[in-house]
């Protein structure tokens, strides 16, 4: 009798989700010789090429697509007898704040592992801008939040990174137009370090929106009326990235950071450390300080 290993197989489920071993091992917080070892032993377990590793990108063979499907149900029954056992550790209510263009797809895949954890706590997601977090944060109304920065304020916790870019509508033109219309809400948080690079190329530029409402503002860019700014992995199917050729100033780095990780809860820490995992995963760690003095 041959019995499947389940650290093995949620090894496995990491590298066909995160796309390679380097991320599965960052999710998982193991080495990359570790995964590998694993896949290796589990692929002569079942005497089977489980991995097509003949180009760049590792991609499932027909016998790894079969084994997916059994070892997700097997690891998420794992999770979840795990916790039905322990969960009187782990009970009460967490509130998660984050902006709605950081939510996915890490946090989705955050909150199902969690719950599969921890089913007696339940989870209250919030999505409002960045400065609306913060300051829920420090009234009390959030235990935890992620927020887009340039930099980690107080306490704070850079997870990952990604380029802030241009966007408009596909094969838009507003970019192109004098001056730049542009469509930001009034309390989004990249709106005045673009205004402050489009004053310092001597590009001027006319707000085409006065809104706090994110699907406006969308709608308006959508409709090559302005253009506006989103993180990289952000950007929806119906706009795309402009490339402008330097027509318009590079907007830089913006980062994914989070608040209240320093809580006393243990629950939270659960959460806190799944987060981590999750967007080390899904662009790789970043190499910043974990919090930045005011």
């Amino acid at each position: 009798m041959r019995n499947l290993d389940l650290t093995t197989l949620r090894s496995f489920v990491a590298v066909a989700e995160q796309g390679g071993v380097t991320r599965a091992a960052a999710a998982l917080n193991l080495t990359q010789s570790a995964v590998s070892m694993q896949l290796k032993r589990l692929e002569e377990l079942l005497g089977q090429d489980l991995l097509d590793r003949s180009n760049r990108r590792i991609a499932l063979t027909n016998s790894g697509e079969l084994l997916l499907t059994y070892a997700r149900r097997l690891v998420e029954l794992n999770d979840e007898a795990v916790g039905r056992l322990t969960d009187d550790v782990y009970e009460g209510e967490l509130i998660l704040g984050a902006p709605y263009d950081v939510i996915y797809p890490v946090v989705p895949q955050v909150l199902k592992r969690f719950n599969a954890l921890c089913p007696r706590v339940r989870v209250q997601l919030r999505s409002s801008t960045s400065l609306k977090l913060l300051e829920s944060l420090k009234r009390g109304e959030v235990d935890l939040i992620l927020t887009t920065e340039e930099a980690p304020g107080q306490g704070g916790e850079t997870l990952t990174e990604m380029p802030l870019r241009w966007v408009g509508a596909q094969g838009g033109l507003s970019w192109k137009r004098k001056p730049l219309k542009l469509a930001f809400c009034n309390v989004c948080i990249f709106r005045a370090g673009v205004l402050r690079k489009l004053d310092d190329a001597g590009i001027e530029w006319e707000m085409a929106v006065d809104s706090d409402d994110d699907r406006s503002v969308e709608a308006l860019i959508s409709a090559d009326l302005a253009v506006g700014a989103l993180l990289e992995d952000s950007v929806p199917p119906q706009l795309e990235a402009i490339q402008s050729c330097g027509a318009l100033p590079d907007l830089g780095i913006q980062r994914i950071n989070m608040y209240g990780a320093d809580s006393r809860k243990e629950v939270l820490g659960e959460l806190a450390d799944m987060l981590r995992q999750g967007f080390a995963a899904s662009r790789g760690p970043v190499a910043v300080p974990k919090a930045l003095t005011a």
